[in-house]
């Protein structure tokens, strides 16, 4: 299989630590791709035509994206407990996998309006509605991972890269401060070999 990757993307971080987690280092090669939302990658369009990463060929030809979908197939892929549970379980793990999305989703908007959108042209009222997206979602994971334990499903990969991008691209947000709870878990999750081996660049 090969991976269409970034190591600054914390879409592809989700699918990467998958990877990782699952023992399938040795079939996924890990491609880097330079991707920009104003100058796509014309070798990228071929194999997705949104030109975004992750994308995943598989052993069959296919190419899968995005990444909720590349690690549903990843975890099909081997012989071991799955980071996707079944029955009732599996509604909350992809819930709280569709909750990180949506806060990484607003995060990569906030980034690409102040690293590649024209200074006189962002719009502040617009990214601290987005930043609003990220604080309450930050505050439900807080919340919710009090549950947690040494679990590391789908979800708290997917919380692992929130904090993980935060950390990279809005250190000044300082989101631990009003959540210590949350900042333990993550402090309990950053040494993890998947986690650490994932850290963006």
């Amino acid at each position: 299989m090969r991976l269409w990757q970034n190591p600054a993307s914390p879409f592809a971080r989700k699918v990467r630590i998958v990877v990782r987690e699952l023992g399938l280092t040795a079939r996924v090669e890990e491609i880097a791709t330079a991707v920009s939302p104003v100058s796509p990658n014309a070798d990228l369009a071929k194999q997705n035509p949104l030109v975004k990463i992750p994308a995943l060929l598989t052993d069959t030809g296919e190419v899968l994206y995005d990444s909720s979908v590349i690690c549903e197939y990843l975890d099909a892929q081997h012989g071991g407990a799955r980071i996707i549970p079944d029955g009732a379980a599996r509604w909350n793990a992809l819930r709280l996998q569709s909750l990180c999305d949506g806060i990484l989703d607003a995060a990569v908007l906030c980034r690409y309006e102040s690293a590649v959108r024209p200074e006189a042209l962002r719009w502040n009222d617009w990214v601290q509605g987005q930043f609003t997206k990220i604080r309450n979602g930050l505050d439900t994971l807080a919340a919710e991972s009090l549950s947690w334990g040494t679990q590391f499903g789908i979800g708290q990969i997917g919380a692992a890269c929130v904090l993980g991008y935060l950390d990279f691209r809005f250190a000044e947000e300082n989101w631990r401060e009003p959540r210590p709870q949350l900042a333990q878990w993550y402090e309990s999750v950053k040494a993890r070999a998947s986690v650490a081996a994932t850290v963006p660049s």
